[in-house]
């Protein structure tokens, strides 16, 4: 499937002019757009953001921080929970040398911890979002957006996987622990639990973010798959930017943009 390019985004600080979000394909797919979070101190959150890798970013009325294939949104509130329990059980993220990046961190005052694997560490904010840290040492980037950890119960992951892959055009990946797919920008884990979670609304991951062409193209084909909308798209940021609210069976809530990315 061929793919174009699209969203030009301005840089991580000593990467090159621009980066860029994942390239859409072409048809009828997404491409990660961002997280968007509950935080009780924004300040404290745009630092955390900040120290942790991300350059902050504007897109006229919206306030983004950047990091390769991913936005951080925040919005002031009180989380109704971390991310451990809900839906989405945490994020991910891969660097290429997990020792320096940890080095960095620390000095900065951010907690980690040492998972199982090689270069595996973990890291939760104050409002309780959770990050894995994995190592990829052959990609460019210090340090980039990976994957989005759900939890499904076991008798609905190939449900999940299922609906992921007819509506997002999602690709299974083979020989996984996992149902695991790919969408441009990210990994979807689906992994298998005993009971369902607790949805993500409301919480500190509030809810995830893809991005698409043309929202209200995308969204008529949703529909006609019987897809229903919690918000209908609709224009926001001055009219710069479209989105619509949707939530999943098992309770992940996932905004689709038109127009997210700030211009070049």
């Amino acid at each position: 499937m061929q793919f174009r390019r699209i969203l030009f985004l301005a840089a991580l600080a000593g990467a090159p002019a621009f980066a860029q979000l994942a390239p859409i394909r072409s048809d009828r797919g997404v491409t990660m757009g961002h997280l968007h979070l509950v935080v009780r101190d924004v300040d404290a959150a745009k630092k955390f953001w900040t120290d942790f890798g991300g350059k902050p970013v504007k897109n006229n009325q919206l306030e983004l921080i950047e990091f390769p294939n991913i936005y951080i949104m925040l919005r002031k509130g009180e989380p109704t929970g971390g991310s451990v329990g809900s839906s989405v059980n945490h994020v991910g993220f891969q660097a290429r040398n997990s020792a320096e990046m940890v080095a960095k961190w620390n000095a900065a005052g951010i907690k980690t911890e040492k998972g199982n694997g090689a270069g595996q560490y973990y890291v939760t904010t104050d409002d309780g979002l959770r990050i894995e840290i994995q190592e990829d040492k052959t990609q460019a980037n210090p340090l980039q957006f990976y994957h989005v950890h759900f939890n499904i119960p076991s008798a609905d992951t190939a449900e999940a996987e299922a609906w992921y892959v007819r509506n997002f055009d999602a690709a299974p990946r083979s020989g996984t622990r996992y149902k695991t797919d790919d969408i441009p920008g990210s990994n979807l884990t689906l992994a298998d639990v005993k009971e369902a979670a607790a949805p993500t609304k409301g919480r500190t991951l509030d809810h995830i973010g893809f991005v698409v062409n043309d929202l209200d193209s995308f969204a008529k084909r949703l529909e006609a798959q019987g897809v229903k909308f919690d918000i209908a798209p609709r224009a926001v940021n001055d009219g710069k930017t479209k989105v619509a609210f949707l939530t999943d069976k098992w309770g992940t809530y996932i905004e689709l943009t038109e127009g997210l990315a700030p211009k070049p």
